[in-house]
């Protein structure tokens, strides 16, 4: 499993949290066994980059849905910001809330980076496809917002 300082990796088992979504269903690293899922991690609602991530996974979410892939976002924002980036762009996804990063964290996904040509603590953006039984099978590091789900279904063979 991902420590603080390792990040998550391919055979991994999901680490173990528990936080809500958007609208306060409470969620953990449990609610993804017998599911495949898709688990995108970014850093802020409603910034021009995660936004143009967000909106290609919604209007790619049919596909990921007809291959049997639930998908959901995780960023440090609240529920409160959750709720009004869904509304304002018709995301049909839940986006679960960590406002104090641990899960982040956990996943190791939080850390020193370049931002603007200053090194800046942040969410390394980052997706985890995750198996039914909640094991790690593909991370994209390298995650490119506004071509995202072709990323996705050329890795998972559904492109």
């Amino acid at each position: 499993m991902s420590t603080s300082t390792d990040k998550i990796k391919v055979g991994d088992k999901l680490p173990i949290f528990n936080t809500v979504t958007e609208d306060g269903t409470s969620i953990s690293n449990e609610s993804f066994a017998g599911y495949k899922t898709i688990l995108y991690f970014y850093p802020k609602n409603d910034t021009p980059t995660c936004t143009k991530e967000a909106c290609n996974l919604r209007d790619n979410f049919g596909v990921f849905k007809k291959n049997g892939y639930q998908v959901y976002g995780i960023s440090p924002d609240n529920i409160k910001s959750h709720t009004k980036f869904i509304a304002k762009y018709e995301l049909p996804f839940s986006l679960i809330a960590d406002p104090d990063k641990s899960i982040i964290k956990s996943f190791g996904l939080f850390g020193s980076k370049k931002f603007m040509g200053k090194e800046v603590q942040g969410v390394y953006r980052t997706t985890i496809v995750i198996d039914e039984n909640c094991t790690v099978t593909h991370v994209i590091e390298n995650v490119v917002s506004g071509e995202h789900s072709k990323q996705l279904a050329d890795l998972l063979g559904f492109s």
